[in-house]
């Protein structure tokens, strides 16, 4: 954190007629010196400055309701949906080895980057299958063909399966159910202004664009469906989306 002096003048500076302090003190009168207070400064996150994101969604729902029923939501999705979780960090443990979860550093609400948990998919030595950074790689970092995947991983991957640990995110308040997608940091530091009006909102497991585009199409044309769920976002908004999630999963098109 970083330490700065408060605007409170010391009293050397004031005994010494410093700009803004009072009158000199008299002549042989001692006058106790305060010391100068330090007040800690928050520093910006170094991902996207605060005024690009601009003012987010401010009514009861988004402040109160939705945020209740995240949390609530996940709970009851990480008690339903532990048997295939547990089965799944079996089957990742035994293919790959430890750990069976991974952290990656996402960008959140704000623009503020937080570490998002997915099963492993990939295995551990990429310099032997090392892959440039193409276009395709900046508009859609999801590749089937990644041969860093085991089968396991491009099965989990396929179904949007190696993404249930991010329900402890949603249940930590670092997401919600609906909402954009967390985006990588390196490529949140390519945006254009205007695009980081999707951080308005916290991220989510599914949105707008996952049942729409579900991975196709541009960064572009993704972000403008992001800002569209800001500028919109409602019960009946989430609701809707959630349950045309589960026809998109059906159908196999990944998020």
């Amino acid at each position: 954190m970083a330490q700065v002096p408060s605007s409170r003048v010391g009293g050397d500076a004031v005994r010494h007629g410093a700009p803004g302090g009072r009158r000199n003190a008299p002549v042989g009168r001692s006058r106790r010196v305060r010391p100068t207070r330090l007040r800690t400064v928050e520093p910006v996150p170094p991902t996207v400055g605060r005024e690009a994101v601009g003012s987010g969604p401010r009514g009861p729902y988004v402040r109160v309701v939705k945020p209740v029923i995240d949390r609530l939501g996940a709970a009851v999705a990480l008690v339903a949906l532990a048997p295939l979780i547990g089965l799944i960090a079996l089957a990742v443990r035994v293919t790959l080895g430890r750990p069976v979860l991974y952290r990656q550093r996402r960008v959140g609400l704000g623009g503020r980057s937080f570490d998002v948990y997915k099963f492993r998919t990939m295995r551990h030595d990429r310099r032997r299958h090392r892959i440039p950074v193409t276009h395709e790689r900046r508009t859609n970092h999801k590749r089937s063909d990644d041969p860093r995947h085991t089968r396991l991983g491009r099965l989990l991957r396929e179904w949007s399966l190696d993404e249930l640990p991010q329900l402890w995110n949603v249940l930590r308040g670092e997401m919600s159910l609906v909402g954009p997608r967390p985006e990588l940091v390196e490529l949140v530091e390519r945006y254009e202004p205007w695009q980081h009006r999707r951080h308005a909102v916290k991220p989510g497991l599914t949105g707008l664009w996952q049942v729409s585009a579900r991975g196709d199409g541009p960064m572009q044309l993704h972000c403008d469906l992001d800002i569209a769920y800001v500028e919109s976002v409602s019960l009946r908004t989430d609701l809707g989306l959630l349950a045309r999630t589960i026809p998109a999963l059906l159908a196999r098109r990944g998020c």
